[in-house]
């Protein structure tokens, strides 16, 4: 029998971000002599839910949204260090069965292997569906296999409109399970794309999408060994080519090593030069549109050939490499004259840019000083990077904002500590220029750290370094 915790809940709450990840209860297994670690709180949906409220000091806080199936076996402590964090949480309580339960095995090469040492129970659309505010999310972030990803976002979308008839479209930010990263579900997940806005593997479950069984991508460290830079670009081109009519971007995280994005463009939209303004084709019509009835001189009115003989306006799309916000350092060089170097071209001009940051990294040594544990980074990195665009963010700074989440999650092993410092301030523009609420009224945040550093102030530091490399803001 479930019991929901939700009652903090409102119908009312603004919601920018919600995860379907699930909570789980870590056992991390490291290779000798270091000892192993368990009941660490973990799950994609945990640590996802982190990076967005990283970025989310209170009152932000709880326009962050996750749910939480406790078991019989949940420990209390954990339960109070998820209040702490002032999230909306759905937090269902079920002493029938046991918390999701995993362990987290690594080999000597800091390469992970995961296994479920209980039933997991998997959120869906149904889970959140009663709840109006999770529903009405302005983001979500997935993690499943392509065709879950689709009958996620159909059946998303439905309950929606059903909901909200005038309800624009959510942001949808996908994470692929690492086990449908195979060449077999290469096309599925072309055809899942046209259903999201940003893909985010790591560059090894890219590559493995591309790879036969004889090349396979799996063994590859994809911690200590600088990736296929060539072969990344391309695997990127290839899926942006495979939907050239539809807008989404691809996020390739690659561990020490940064991240790599790719975005298709297009033709700009712009007004009509005979200001007239086309109507709206009437919904709710069979496939194509068409009907018996449609008039077709009425259907053609607003449209003016000869506007269209003038300048186009063309986006060439996006190319960009980020580091990572713990970088790579040359010998003998100080922290703060060292940095990988951002390399930013169009899509169209990518081909001929093949010496880009990855290529400079053979004369760098790893800097781990700060580096404990590299569980859950990648989750927080799409929590923060999904929050950013919900916040109308431009890809480019949510993907810093990825950066600076992951930069904390692995600074220790389990979550960071979220420290309240008892002040009150309004928010800093990387946080939105003072971003207004719905009424109007400046939103003021309580102060806080996090491992005793300040995010916004981590940030700032991050996007001054990347900014070196010309990084548009």
């Amino acid at each position: 029998m479930e019991n929901d915790s939700d009652s903090g809940i409102s119908p009312d709450q603004e919601i920018d971000f919600c995860t379907f990840g699930m909570l789980i209860i870590d056992e991390i297994q490291y290779p000798p002599p270091r000892l192993p670690v368990s009941n660490i709180l973990g799950g994609a949906g945990t640590y996802a839910a982190v990076g967005a409220r990283l970025f989310s000091p209170p009152p932000l806080s709880k326009r962050i949204c996750w749910v939480v199936d406790a078991g019989s076996d949940f420990p209390s402590k954990l339960t109070s260090l998820i209040q702490s964090w002032e999230t909306s949480v759905l937090l269902r309580q079920n002493p029938s069965r046991l918390t999701t339960r995993g362990i987290n095995t690594y080999d000597a090469n800091e390469k992970r292997d995961f296994k479920y040492s209980t039933p997991k129970l998997r959120i869906d659309v149904s889970d959140i569906e009663s709840h109006p505010a999770l529903l009405l999310s302005k983001s979500f972030h997935l993690i499943c296999s392509p065709s879950r990803c689709i009958s996620t976002v159909t059946n998303l979308l439905q309950a929606r409109k059903r909901l909200c008839p005038l309800t624009p479209k959510p942001i949808i930010v996908w994470e692929p399970v690492p086990d449908s990263c195979i060449s077999s579900e290469l096309l599925n997940l072309t055809n899942c794309l046209p259903y999201i806005d940003v893909c985010s593997p790591n560059h090894t479950e890219l590559l493995n999408f591309f790879s036969e069984s004889s090349t396979d991508h799996s063994d590859a460290d994809p911690g200590n060994e600088s990736p296929d830079t060539n072969a990344i670009e391309e695997a990127c081109e290839q899926l942006l080519a495979a939907m050239p009519l539809q807008t989404y971007a691809l996020v390739i995280r690659c561990g020490e090593n940064g991240v790599y994005v790719a975005k298709n463009g297009g033709r700009s939209r712009r007004p009509s030069i005979s200001g007239r303004v086309r109507k709206k084709r009437p919904a709710n019509h069979a496939r194509g549109g068409l009907t018996p009835d449609v008039d077709m001189a009425e259907l053609f009115a607003g449209f003016d050939a000869d506007a269209d003989r003038g300048p186009i306006s063309i986006d060439p799309g996006t190319s960009l490499w980020l580091p990572a916000y713990f970088e790579s350092q040359k010998k003998g060089e100080s922290r703060e004259t060292s940095g990988v170097k951002s390399t930013l071209v169009s899509r169209s001009n990518s081909t001929t840019n093949k010496n880009s940051v990855l290529a400079e990294t053979s004369i760098f040594i790893q800097d781990s000083s700060r580096v404990v544990d590299p569980t859950g980074a990648g989750n927080s990195f799409l929590g923060a990077l999904t929050v950013a665009l919900a916040r109308e963010k431009a890809l480019e700074e949510a993907v810093c904002w990825g950066s600076v989440a992951a930069s904390f999650i692995v600074e220790q092993i389990g979550t960071p500590l979220c420290t309240k410092l008892d002040k009150v301030q309004g928010l800093k523009s990387n946080y939105g220029s003072k971003h207004s609420n719905l009424t109007g009224s400046v939103v003021e945040a309580e102060e806080e750290t996090w491992n005793n550093d300040s995010v916004p102030e981590r940030l700032e530091r991050y996007l001054r370094r990347v900014q070196r490399g010309k990084i548009p803001e």
